[in-house]
């Protein structure tokens, strides 16, 4: 299910989706369901605009076959890897996050998902100076954090600024504002994004579960659907734009084990090309609390279930970073 909105085609206007709407028609199935010459009667539109545009809608949204070899040649020649700043999740990641894909950190409350997204921002802006949309949607992110951050990488407060300029926040708290967002910087090609210098190499949405979840199950049959267009328009984002997408879940437990396991169901489950899931490490003193595990569970390059150990505080320590920097720019060359 595809919500219609103003803008996806020629003709497609603020005006006539209202119209639409009131007649009922709020989606392309809905519209290509239609019959279309009543429903230009309704609307008070020529039945030929209507017809150009449920053609159009149609074309974008029917499937076509593409090669294999042409497939690969694109990802040969597009594919991006941006180092985390951390080299335990780069090692698991098989050297970091890739443009063009969804990567996933599950876990916990408390497990750091939120803290590894900072760091991971900061390093993203201050090391490879490239830009980072940071759409936050349980209000955790704070400036204040970030800054604290970049005072353990530079004491010079102008690259401080440089580099806070280089992370735009969104702060939304529904699914509706997440794919309205996610749908404008889509039609903006991300470039009014790019603020402060460098383009954008990467969207983090923290968390994203935090507003899918609510509307699955219960009286909200239509939060699959919702899920599904948050999925797609994410995907679509990192692959035409060659971004790298980061988004974190949280977790529940089942099997008959009742082991953890991401949240937000199997549908999901085949959107994150990489899961990852953070948890707290076993018997860690005070003095060691930031200590987590990080478990590849799922991959297409790795053997899912290594583990690694790593340390919170590790973006907030200070070091060079040549190294993510160097990755960066030998897979652009």
């Amino acid at each position: 299910m595809v919500v219609l909105r103003e803008g996806m085609c020629p003709g497609l206007d603020e005006d006539l989706v209202r119209d639409l709407r009131a007649a009922d028609i709020k989606t392309v199935e809905d519209l290509v369901a239609s019959d279309t010459e009543a429903l230009a009667q309704k609307c008070s539109v020529s039945y030929k605009a209507l017809f150009a545009i449920r053609r159009v809608l149609l074309a974008q949204h029917t499937a076509f076959p593409v090669s294999g070899a042409d497939l690969y040649e694109e990802l040969l020649s597009s594919t991006a890897i941006i180092s985390t700043g951390n080299p335990s999740l780069d090692k698991l990641l098989d050297s970091g996050l890739y443009t063009g894909e969804i990567t996933e950190l599950s876990g916990g409350p408390g497990s750091g998902k939120s803290q590894v997204c900072f760091g991971v921002a900061v390093h993203i802006s201050y090391q490879l100076k490239q830009g980072v949309i940071y759409i936050d949607t349980t209000g955790g992110m704070t400036a204040s954090r970030l800054l604290q951050m970049l005072q353990t990488e530079t004491s010079n407060k102008e690259e401080q600024m440089e580099a806070l300029q280089r992370i735009r926040i969104f702060r939304l708290f529904d699914v509706f504002s997440l794919l309205e967002c996610l749908y404008s910087l889509q039609g903006s090609g991300l470039q009014q994004a790019s603020v402060g210098g460098g383009s954008v190499k990467a969207v983090i949405v923290d968390s994203v579960s935090a507003v899918i979840s609510p509307l699955l199950g219960g009286k909200y049959n239509e939060g699959m659907s919702l899920m599904i267009q948050v999925a797609r328009v994410l995907k679509t984002m990192a692959k035409d734009f060659n971004v790298a997408t980061l988004v974190t879940n949280h977790v529940t437990r089942g099997g008959s084990s009742g082991e953890v396991q991401p949240g937000l169901g199997v549908s999901w489950s085949h959107i994150p090309r990489t899961r990852i899931l953070l948890e707290r490490m076993e018997k860690t003193t005070i003095s060691h609390s930031s200590l987590r595990t990080a478990t590849l569970i799922k991959s297409s390059r790795q053997p899912c279930h290594i583990k690694e150990e790593f340390d919170l505080q590790w973006w907030s320590r200070s070091k060079d970073g040549s190294s993510g920097k160097r990755k960066l720019d030998d897979t652009d060359s």
